[in-house]
């Protein structure tokens, strides 16, 4: 589940390509004084991804920009949605906005034999622990995991990706379902990489640290109802690390979707384009 904010840019603005903490603050206003407050410092997956500010680039007053925030649990949603209908001024960083819509879509890949593409919104981290770089045959020095990059290969990638996922699978599904190892076949049919690189990212207020980033475009086709769960829960709870920062937000991207037996169709949800 997820809601799309509509905005109406107040003033001309420069697009801020690091924006993501001014917005992160944005969004997690709408959880202080309520039970959700706690996730903000919680030491692991809190089941909360969000898009930009799109589209991108420089803003005249009156433009419409939007934004996608995602959740596992759709209290939180609500408690977020509640926020920025009673308080609509939206400022994110040097770019001023008002809320002037606010409504809720919810992504699904699709029933089984369903294809389609998912792409990341924002960039992807992953992070190879120091004690299995060797099994990767990657150079290691000291304690500090390793962000992937492309050289690396695409193996730890895709392990890395997996073992996030099942931690989110442990903390937000039924505990007698099976998690994404427990099942046969990779996530994705295709991993197509776009571009890696380089960003300073606030970790915690007055904190900056640089991370080594991707963007992907990932094929899939939906196996069995379980791998459908998984796929959903992507699409809920971001992929990668630190998805409560902004990062590894997915989407379904626009007509990428064919449902079993057709040869195309013409689905979105509300994605970033």
């Amino acid at each position: 589940m997820r809601l799309l904010i509509r905005l109406h840019a107040q003033a001309d603005a420069a697009y801020d390509n690091s924006h993501f903490h001014e917005l992160r603050g944005r969004l997690w206003k709408g959880l202080c004084g309520t039970e959700y407050d706690e996730l903000h410092d919680a030491e692991r997956p809190v089941g909360l991804s969000f898009s930009n500010v799109f589209p991108w680039g420089d803003i005249e007053e009156g433009d419409e920009r939007t934004v996608l925030v995602a959740a596992t649990d759709q209290d939180v949603l609500q408690a977020i949605a509640e926020s920025v209908i009673t308080d609509r001024e939206f400022n994110v960083g040097e770019m001023p906005f008002r809320v002037e819509e606010v409504t809720t879509v919810a992504p699904d890949v699709g029933e089984p034999g369903t294809r389609g593409t998912l792409e990341t919104g924002t960039g992807v981290l992953v992070r190879i622990p120091p004690w299995q770089a060797d099994e990767y045959g990657i150079e290691n020095e000291g304690d500090e995991a390793t962000f992937w990059q492309p050289e690396h290969s695409l193996e730890p990638f895709k392990t890395q990706i997996e073992n996030n996922l099942d931690k989110k699978h442990r903390l937000f599904c039924d505990d007698h379902l099976p998690g994404p190892s427990e099942r046969d076949g990779d996530l994705f049919d295709e991993y197509n990489l776009i571009k890696t690189f380089a960003v300073p990212v606030e970790v915690t207020q007055g904190v900056e640290m640089t991370y080594v980033l991707s963007k992907w475009r990932f094929g899939y086709r939906v196996r069995d109802d379980h791998h459908r769960r998984h796929l959903n829960l992507a699409l809920d709870a971001g992929i990668g690390e630190r998805n409560a920062l902004g990062l590894g937000f997915l989407n379904i991207e626009k007509d990428s979707k064919q449902l079993p037996g057709a040869s195309s169709s013409a689905a979105t949800d509300g994605g970033q384009r």
